[in-house]
């Protein structure tokens, strides 16, 4: 009968080799939230891609995500774009949030217009970010975003009913709010990795 060798023994003589759980990746676009980096395969938001946050309603708290971003961008004096939102920016507040507000535009287009100043600005090749709310956008629209914030290097996030979610999309990312019982997200499609099965709680996310 072999004798019993306790695994410390084995470690200590590097006889069993001992594994170490992988570091989360320093993305090239951080967002801002560790615990949110932590679930994303790239370490952050996917470069140079469409980004899909699904909300119950507006003014849950979906800019409460993006600000971080937004103020390291324009901190590197990089264009923001903001196309038709619900409400007009709380600007004494974006800049408590450290967004400089001399490198944020906002559009103000009518709905039918919205999905291609998003899609011009996203190409032009001049905008870090480009935010806009579409109230209608089929997968052939969302997958035009895509390619442009592809060709244009550039962030997109696009803010959606989450009645959206069982639609297929082509964003590279899809996060949903939930305001009850209690604030938190859910990442329902990552590129690049598997999606995770639990929730981040807001409360808990730390800069």
């Amino acid at each position: 009968m072999n004798a019993v060798v306790p695994l410390s023994a084995l470690l200590d003589a590097r006889q069993v080799w001992r594994g170490r759980a992988a570091g989360v990746p320093a993305g090239d676009q951080p967002t801002g939230w560790r615990a949110l980096d932590a679930l994303l395969p790239e370490g952050g938001w996917p470069h140079a891609s469409l980004s899909e946050i699904l909300l119950p309603a507006d003014g849950v708290g979906e800019l409460r995500l993006v600000l971080p971003t937004l103020a390291r961008l324009t901190r590197s004096r990089r264009n923001v774009v903001i196309v038709s939102p619900p409400y007009a920016p709380c600007v004494a507040g974006w800049r408590q949030q450290g967004v400089d507000m001399r490198w944020v535009d906002i559009v103000d287009a009518v709905e039918k217009d919205v999905l291609w100043a998003t899609e011009q600005c996203l190409r032009s090749g001049s905008c870090a970010a480009v935010l806009a709310w579409p109230r209608r956008a089929d997968d052939r629209a969302l997958r035009r975003l895509q390619v442009a914030a592809a060709s244009g290097q550039a962030l997109a996030f696009v803010f959606r009913d989450r009645s959206h979610l069982s639609n297929a999309s082509p964003a590279a990312l899809r996060l949903e709010l939930e305001a009850l019982p209690r604030p938190q997200l859910w990442v329902r499609k990552c590129r690049g990795g598997a999606v995770p099965a639990r929730p981040v709680s807001l409360a808990r996310l730390a800069g």
